[in-house]
């Protein structure tokens, strides 16, 4: 879903901060935040100013589209339409897709006596507890097996049958293996912005690290003519950004 009013909201705003809860990409915008979610098959690109004369138009399955201040464009591409573009003026961690989230699992929050208080009467099985975003985020199927794996807990005994000595090595185990996963995906973006870099590609300061800052003058909003009548998806240009 995308809200029919959005051209409005973010007309004349500056991108002030961009962060991230749970699978929830949040651009700070000073009086709301523009939340974007990719769903199963979403990806964001960015679409540098010096590329521009090259760029394809939107396609098909391109349902978002913002222009930041030095022309460069965020380009959401979502084929099966589980994403998601909101934007939220309050608090963003009072929103109702954020505010019953349990906390990300290498932060302090993510311990053994949350998680031991947590599942006290809890019947589920511990993979699926783990798996629950009101426990604790960011932890699918393969994180959980292997975090398992490692504390050496059956993944179909209930939750509320661990004691609190197995969950801090279940605890110890999922933040190590997600630290692990995190350090091989800093050092393959790493490598992907080297490879940029020496193509030239961000050498105007576009990108993610080129969003901040970056203000919104005028939007203009208009229906995909591939797209049907029933299931809208929204093409969103930020233009003229000072």
């Amino acid at each position: 879903p995308i809200p029919a009013n959005l051209p409005e909201l973010l007309a004349g705003l500056a991108i002030q901060a961009v962060t991230r809860r749970a699978k929830y990409l949040l651009l700070d915008c000073g009086v709301g935040t523009l939340i974007l979610h990719l769903g199963m098959s979403g990806s964001l690109r960015i679409l540098p100013v010096k590329l521009m004369q090259s760029i394809e138009p939107p396609q098909k399955h391109d349902h978002f589209e913002l222009i930041l201040s030095d022309q460069t464009i965020l380009r959401l591409r979502d084929p099966r339409r589980f994403g998601a573009v909101l934007w939220h003026a309050g608090d963003i961690l009072q929103h109702p897709l954020l505010m019953n989230l349990g906390p990300e699992p290498l932060t302090a929050d993510f311990n053994a006596q949350q998680l031991f208080e947590k599942t006290r009467d809890c019947h589920a099985s511990i993979k699926q507890t783990l798996m629950n975003s009101h426990v604790v985020v960011g932890i699918g199927n393969i994180y959980a097996n292997e975090a398992l794996f490692l504390a050496g807990i059956n993944p179909k005994i209930a939750a509320g049958r661990i004691g609190m000595m197995r969950y801090k090595r279940l605890v110890q185990a999922v933040k190590r293996f997600c630290s692990r996963q995190s350090k091989q995906a800093v050092a393959v973006c790493v490598i992907l912005l080297t490879v940029m870099v020496i193509l030239d590609i961000f050498s105007s300061n576009t990108g993610f690290m080129g969003v901040e800052g970056s203000a919104v003058k005028n939007v203009i909003m208009r229906l995909n003519k591939s797209d049907k009548v029933n299931a809208p998806a929204f093409i969103v240009y930020a233009v003229s950004i000072d």
